[in-house]
């Protein structure tokens, strides 16, 4: 069984690991509670923009040091911007966790964010932006995101907008990270052969994060109205996605909304698959995701299809929607999606870059940790009952949300009354 210990340091930084003595490896992350939701919209792309500079220098090592330090010696160094976390993750041999401490500390807590690396990263992060509005499998979720959520922050792309990242200052940059880089908001999580005294006095001795509480982020405000987004290409292909409120991370019906969402597109075997995919031939890829944030979640489907069957596409998810607020799933049909879920949980901890970011998201939302166990057994414990309550109260049509890019006949979403942009 794991063994979770967690140290809370005098200025509140806390140190969580689970030991895990049959591997080599240990995955360690500096988890910092900020994201693209926590940023006015004249700073939106601050966060990413900070997470790319710490990696371009510090007061003791150049870009270069940094990209070889732990590629040296066969571990990796990576980090990603999230809606509401920064995470700066390493993945070293045990012998190597001086080494990893010392690094993610240094870029961390010691970036030196000079003028010159500021304006050549700057286009890096541009050159990131085109290639994602380009790509339109990508671009099609952020239109989503900002036509569900309006004007609030957490519909706002996490790369930013060219305008904003070419007119970052500086200092602008130094005060948002004294405001949010604070040490009671921030999580340092390991998971492998890593053995926790040891951890907790390397953090002690080399991070130095301001002490304080982080601001926290506007509250969330999901839709109360249906809202449609036209958003024309000369695209092959008009690419959609159609979406409702979700569930909350903390809240215990976040099990029957994913099990829903895999029934509904989690897989090849999955209904929407098997009817948009392979009983129609109206896409390639098809699928469901259920997104979970502090305060607030979002369920959605995507596809891509020709502009010609979007209609029929349309009809099809619309109808398999509907046919799930009817009626319950079958206890053998739901005891099928149980095991999909479980088995797919269960895989994914063999990693422990899962297991490190289990940690810490358990961690910053919910205060404690949650075994394996008790989650297999929760899964369990799910009824056709609860499912189709979850299917009626994600499911309202009242506060759907449609967002096309692509050449697609706007004519085509006549009958949902709301908002159109």
């Amino acid at each position: 069984m794991p063994t979770y210990r967690k140290t809370v340091l005098k200025n509140g930084l806390r140190v969580i690991t689970e030991k895990r003595p049959s591997v080599r490896s240990v995955s360690l992350g500096v988890w910092i509670d900020v994201g693209s939701r926590h940023e006015a919209p004249d700073e939106n792309g601050i966060t990413h923009l900070i997470e790319h500079m710490v990696f371009k220098g510090t007061r003791k090592r150049s870009a270069k040091q940094i990209a070889a330090s732990l590629e040296s010696l066969g571990g990796a160094l990576n980090a990603f911007t999230s809606r509401e976390q920064t995470c700066y993750t390493a993945r070293i041999i045990d012998e190597h966790l001086d080494t990893a401490v010392d690094v993610l500390a240094d870029i961390s807590c010691r970036a030196s964010l000079t003028p010159t690396n500021l304006k050549r990263e700057k286009l890096v992060i541009c050159e990131e932006i085109k290639e994602a509005d380009e790509n339109p499998s990508d671009h099609i979720h952020d239109l989503f995101s900002q036509t569900f959520w309006g004007g609030h922050p957490l519909g706002q792309p996490i790369l930013g907008s060219m305008e904003n990242v070419l007119g970052m200052s500086r200092s602008r940059i130094v005060k948002y990270i004294k405001r949010h880089y604070r040490s009671d908001s921030i999580v340092i999580a390991a998971a492998g052969n890593v053995v926790h005294e040891k951890l907790v006095r390397l953090v002690r001795k080399n991070f130095d994060f301001a002490s304080g509480v982080a601001e926290v982020a506007v509250a969330a405000e999901p839709p109360d109205t249906a809202r449609v987004k036209h958003s024309p290409s000369d695209n092959g292909q008009t690419h959609f996605c159609i979406g409702y409120p979700g569930i909350p991370f903390a809240e215990r019906d976040k099990l029957a909304a994913i099990l829903l969402t895999t029934y509904l597109g989690g897989g090849m075997s999955s209904v929407l698959f098997q009817k948009v995919r392979e009983e129609r031939g109206l896409a390639y890829s098809v699928f469901a995701f259920h997104d979970s944030y502090r305060d607030a979640g979002i369920f959605g489907v995507y596809m891509a299809t020709d502009k010609n069957r979007l209609h029929e596409a349309y009809d099809v998810v619309a109808r398999e929607l509907r046919k799930v607020r009817k009626g319950r799933l079958s206890a053998t049909r739901l005891d099928r999606i149980k095991n999909q879920v479980r088995g797919q949980f269960s895989l994914s901890l063999e990693s422990t870059a899962s297991r490190m970011s289990r940690l810490a998201r358990n961690e910053l939302m919910l205060g404690k940790q949650i075994s394996i166990n008790r989650t297999l057994k929760e899964i369990d414990r799910v009824t056709p009952s609860q499912v189709l309550e979850i299917a009626n109260r994600m499911l309202d049509d009242s506060k759907l949300a449609i967002a096309t890019l692509g050449p697609a006949d706007a004519r085509i979403f006549d009958h949902v009354k709301g908002t159109r942009s």
